[in-house]
């Protein structure tokens, strides 16, 4: 979720300067999605209170924001899979609350909840059993996917996972733009970064296999975030 000081920021350095118009938001209708049940801002070193803090609910412009709240989730009818809607019940009741807590305001889950693995290979094993003989069904590989939290993770998985199937490996030319500074920024060094929003230094990939489209220099034949297969 966003910090609040990012929409405040657009309405009042931007916006309004851009359209030369002192009213909210420049005059503009700006549309929001979001719940606040999930991820709050991110924000290190920090307190809950600081986290709560930075949430849009306490700046001054929530109060212009009008709100809609939506019922049914659309992609859980129309799976038509009753695990699934098993399983996005429960969510809502935590999310809203709800849901049983120990002592500890801990949630214990039921068997039948989810699947419990002791190795990170026993989780590929589990999401993607037989991958090296289905990789090729993209059905089957969009049916499927493994959430992390942070992108080391992400890549670890994503390794551990090509080497499970014939692969070709691209590696990024990183240079510095003054030639002053490559003592002060190595090759080495530039390698080794991992910013967020960018591909990694060493990208492997395989025909068949599912990708996230980051940037699309040739707008606007394709909309960043796409999921593609190579």
């Amino acid at each position: 979720m966003a910090h609040k000081k990012s929409l405040e920021a657009l309405d009042g350095t931007t916006l309004r300067d851009l359209r030369k118009n002192d009213q909210l938001l420049g005059g503009s209708l700006l549309l929001l999605a979001g719940d606040f049940r999930q991820t709050l801002p991110v924000i290190p070193n920090s307190t809950p209170a600081d986290e709560l803090n930075a949430c849009l609910k306490t700046s001054p412009l929530w109060k212009f924001v009008k709100r809609f709240t939506l019922k049914s989730n659309m992609r859980v009818r129309f799976c038509r899979n009753e695990t699934a809607e098993h399983f996005a019940d429960i969510l809502q009741e935590i999310g809203e609350g709800a849901f049983p807590t120990d002592s500890n305001s801990e949630i214990s889950f039921t068997d039948d909840f989810s699947t419990q693995v002791k190795t990170v290979q026993e989780l590929i094993n589990e999401i993607y059993p037989g991958i090296a003989e289905n990789y090729k069904n993209h059905d089957w590989l969009y049916e499927r996917a493994i959430l992390a939290t942070k992108n080391d993770v992400v890549h670890e998985l994503h390794t551990r996972i090509k080497e499970m199937i014939p692969v070709t490996e691209y590696r990024s030319i990183d240079t510095v733009v003054d030639s002053g500074d490559a003592v002060n920024f190595p090759i080495a060094f530039l390698n080794s970064l991992d910013p967020p929003g960018m591909p990694p230094h060493r990208l492997q990939l395989k025909i068949g296999s599912v990708i996230i489209l980051v940037r699309n220099l040739d707008p606007p034949k394709l909309c960043n975030g796409t999921s593609l297969s190579v």
